[in-house]
């Protein structure tokens, strides 16, 4: 009999695996109706939904395995993370989805209540909050919509052997969103393979803007984080991102 899986859990959502087969049961159900239509919408390899109900969806697992994990030392050659650029480039240039992903106006209103909140509670020096407060400025720009994942982790995409990327994983906040917060989210503490996501992604990109997001995504991150039991400040995760901001 296989064994329950608790592959992630916190107040929100809960993911299960059981065999080949991973539970998803999330605290708002449509969080889970938008994934399956985004997954649906994309043009790139996505996990197969084997069924829903309110609140639970299940979905077959993904071969391969992810193209690492934020804080861990990377084992995909630079193959996969050319190959993966060229699946997030096919996914921005695909037809919009109905949904709109916060603006930048938005994102700098709550970025300056999130900095605020680090430095009242004492979780970071003001010095390095500011700091990459004025880093985070560049992405903060208007940008060109595109069809964005909008939580594009490395652990969400999925590689084989042959570095061919076989899935991509959590599409809840999937958008129409700035298309370099995607590469910024994949690369995040991962600054090393920057340059082979953008060899396969095939189009120019700013590096400010790379860079502002790494910051911004960290700042916003942290008090969620901290709240739901997982620790920013562990190595080679979003504080160290922060302190390694230039």
């Amino acid at each position: 009999m296989p064994e329950i899986e608790i592959v992630v859990a916190h107040s929100e959502r809960t993911t299960l695996r059981v065999g080949n087969v991973f539970l998803k049961v999330d605290a708002d159900p449509a969080r889970i109706e938008h994934e399956i239509i985004a997954m649906d919408l994309a043009p790139i390899p996505t996990p197969q939904v084997l069924w829903h109900q309110p609140s639970v969806l299940a979905l077959a697992t993904v071969p391969g395995k992810p193209l690492g994990k934020l804080g861990e030392p990377l084992s995909a050659p630079p193959a996969a993370w050319v190959a993966a650029g060229a699946t997030i480039r096919k996914l921005h240039e695909a037809p919009l989805p109905p949904w709109t992903a916060p603006g930048h106006d938005e994102l700098a209103a709550e970025l300056d209540q999130e900095c605020s909140w680090l430095i009242a509670h004492d979780v970071l020096p003001a010095a390095l909050v500011s700091r990459n407060r004025k880093v985070a400025e560049a992405a903060l720009r208007p940008w060109t919509p595109a069809f964005a994942h909008g939580d594009l982790q490395i652990a969400h995409v999925f590689v084989d052997d042959n570095e061919e990327i076989t899935g991509v994983l959590d599409w809840s906040e999937g958008a129409q969103g700035d298309p370099l917060y995607d590469l910024a989210t994949l690369t995040l503490g991962h600054e090393e393979r920057l340059h082979d996501l953008l060899t396969g992604y095939g189009a120019p990109v700013d590096l400010d803007v790379i860079r502002g997001w790494w910051s911004a995504r960290s700042l916003l991150a942290a008090r969620w984080l901290i709240e739901h039991g997982f620790d920013p400040d562990s190595p080679g995760c979003e504080f160290d991102v922060l302190r390694a901001a230039r």
